[in-house]
């Protein structure tokens, strides 16, 4: 795990001496991804630096040591991430006649391009990567990225200069680099709470979309991305090839999947543990490994003293029955708020996701312990774990035949009454309720419920289900919000359900952009790897075949994983209502943070700095601030994640 970074001169303006300078100073800005060790390569003939930041796991030796040269003297690489299955490849290479100095997964890399060419060797990788690839032969640079998007991965043009690197912080080092805001990105993400892909938030530069590979070769065009992995292909061959075997079978290979895909994560020259939360996607995890492993694994948990949000006490008792090595930090808020300071330079651009600042503390937390982490991220898109799922196919299905301004009449009746008013209604019946229907916050759930009853259409409904700010642009000045997959209907695969489009869509735009981005930036800001089974391109291939009934179940949701799960842990360890990876931020905006908050949203800032039109900001924090104790007299509400995304970028502003 480490970090890449580079640029490509074709004036070829710089001597050997400075081109080597300006590659280690951005490369050097990505320390923290790679502390271990650091490289440049330069070919001042051609104007290419290569730069290399590492993170050590496997092979420790100098022979792992970045940029690499390939034995045949063809290609030059920098690489971030794992290849999970290099032995394998080794020795396939290996039976073709290949010699291998070193045994790192990165020299593996560089003979299967030499044997095979990128375009089937990339296809062979089974891991999670970011590279740039010079082939000296051809005179071509590529950048690729994995296929679920694990690592990040940033390129751009600068004048006759191409720049890539893992983060942005490295290509704000290149001399005369024009950090331009995005006015249009900005309206992407106080709706999406991030920056979608392709986007970044500064003009010019783009986020490598994960499963493509872009090639340049030095010419004035600028080519667009090639994909070489489709979830479109993946989700579409599923579903025309469903398993046809029996529920028992279903389990049996979907846990063999996921017990070769931890034993490949498994692979590390350094100490490995686990992230555990006690819910499903972790536990399971967690249960695979210390099944394969003759030691205690570590786990770990960070729990909080606001009961609302904390699991750790559930974690425990998973940790307790598996018997793993647990550790478990409880944060008060002001150990947890010391964190917001941290994550504009930590994200490096605009990244509204609150659960940013429990999943940094958990990293830091592992990293006192271990260098590598396993997690049960892409459970809830890959298993249909998010409430919406279930939700919303019912919701629609149940409404979607009746005329819209009568839907429209009952989403005014919901909002008739504040969220607080339900919220003290369904508390008097939540204990009669069965678990799976039993909520938190149900008051804000039916104002939610309300925004979606009048959508046009099952694809409207889900840009309303994933929306912050429903209209950005009356929002953001002089931004317009760009096509994303997201919002361009003809880049949606057809799929026959409901629930299974808005799976595909969080597969490809919400986990890479948000979950993905959120526990690479918190964990590699630590110098702390985290692998995620569930990504996995069997798993998620199988997955895909799995008939939807298989994955929602009597009205439960990732029914196929739990029944894996329940071979190890008991389902009253596991059975409870999902709560989220969360912290109290609407709690502390009118406490600890409120100072802060108000600084950063006062209105002469607001109109000074122009990128917000302040009266829709400063309408929703007068709302948030205000005393719930008059009940529906009160203009109350709970506006912490619209709020969030505004401070987030207001921070950010300020540090950068």
């Amino acid at each position: 795990m480490c970090g890449i970074t580079g640029f490509w001169d074709t004036s070829r303006q710089f001597s050997t001496d400075t081109m080597q300078a300006i590659a280690q100073k951005m490369s050097d800005t990505l320390r923290h991804r790679g502390p271990d060790d650091r490289g440049v390569w330069v070919d001042a003939e051609v104007g290419l630096a290569l730069g290399h930041r590492r993170l050590a796991i496997v092979d420790l030796s100098p022979e792992g040591h970045q940029p690499m040269v390939s034995a045949d003297g063809r290609y030059v690489i920098v690489f971030n991430g794992e290849i999970y299955n290099f032995l394998e490849l080794r020795r396939q290479l290996e039976r073709l006649g290949h010699r291998f100095r070193g045994h790192s997964d990165t020299e593996v890399m560089l003979a299967s391009f030499s044997q095979w060419g990128l375009d089937r060797a990339i296809r062979h990788f089974n891991g999670m990567f970011a590279f740039a690839l010079w082939d000296n032969r051809e005179r071509i640079l590529y950048l690729g990225r994995d296929r679920l998007g694990e690592k990040p991965l940033y390129y751009g043009w600068l004048g006759e200069t191409f720049l890539f690197a893992s983060e942005l912080k490295a290509l704000k080092a290149y001399p005369h680099f024009q950090a331009e805001i995005n006015r249009d990105a900005l309206a992407l993400f106080v709706r999406y709470n991030y920056v979608p892909a392709p986007y970044s938030i500064y003009q010019g530069i783009y986020k490598l979309p994960p499963g493509q590979v872009l090639s340049w070769n030095g010419s004035g065009t600028h080519p667009d991305p090639i994909p070489y992995w489709s979830l479109r292909d993946v989700a579409q061959f599923g579903l025309a090839n469903p398993f046809t075997g029996t529920t028992s079978e279903a389990v049996a290979k979907l846990e063999a999947l996921l017990q070769d895909a931890i034993a490949l994560r498994r692979v590390a020259d350094v100490p490995l543990g686990a992230f555990l939360s006690g819910g499903i996607d972790s536990s399971t995890v967690v249960a695979l490994m210390q099944a394969q492993s003759g030691q205690r694994v570590k786990t770990f948990t960070i729990g909080f003293y606001e009961d609302a949000y904390n699991e750790a006490q559930y974690a425990k008792a998973v940790a307790q029955h598996l018997g793993t090595d647990h550790t478990e930090l409880y944060v008060t808020p002001k150990e947890a708020i010391a964190v917001i300071p941290k994550l504009p330079a930590l994200y490096d651009e605009p990244f509204a996701d609150s659960s940013q600042i429990p999943t940094f503390l958990v990293s830091q937390l592992a990293k006192q312990h271990v260098t590598v982490s396993l997690s049960g991220d892409g459970g809830d898109e890959l298993f249909a774990g998010y409430n919406r799922y279930f939700w919303g196919r019912r919701i629609w299905q149940q409404i979607g035949f009746f005329p819209q301004p009568w839907r429209q009449a009952a989403a005014n009746v919901l909002t008739a009454r504040s969220p607080q008013t339900w919220n003290r209604d369904f508390a008097r019946i939540q204990p009669l309720l069965p678990t799976q229907l039993r909520q938190r916050l149900p008051g804000d759930k039916l104002h939610k419920l309300a925004e979606i009853l009048p959508s046009a259409s099952p694809e409207a409904m889900y840009q309303q289900l994933v929306s912050h700010w429903k209209v950005p642009e009356s929002l953001v000045v002089g931004g317009t919000e760009p096509p994303t997959v997201l919002s361009d209907l003809k880049q949606w695969v057809d799929l026959p359900d409901f629930t299974q489009r808005m799976m595909y869509l969080d597969t490809l735009t919400y986990l890479p952009d948000d979950i993905l981005t959120k526990v690479d930036r918190a964990s590699m800001g630590l110098s702390l790897e985290t692998r995620v089974p569930f990504l996995e391109p069997r798993v998620v291939e199988f997955v895909w075949q799995i008939p939807l009934p298989l994955k929602i179940h009597q009205g439960q949701s990732k029914w196929l994983l739990r029944q894996v799960l329940y071979k190890y842990v008991p389902p009253s360890l596991i059975e409870r209502p999902k709560m989220g990876f969360g912290v109290p931020i609407d709690n502390w905006l009118r406490g600890e943070l409120r100072d802060w908050a108000e600084a950063l949203l006062s209105e002469h800032r607001l109109r000074e700095e122009g990128f917000f039109h302040p009266q829709p900001i400063r309408q929703k924090w007068e709302e948030h601030l205000a005393s719930d104790s008059l009940g529906d007299s009160s203009p109350y509400r709970n506006w912490q994640y619209h709020l969030w995304d505004i401070l987030m970028f207001q921070a950010w502003l300020d540090e950068n």
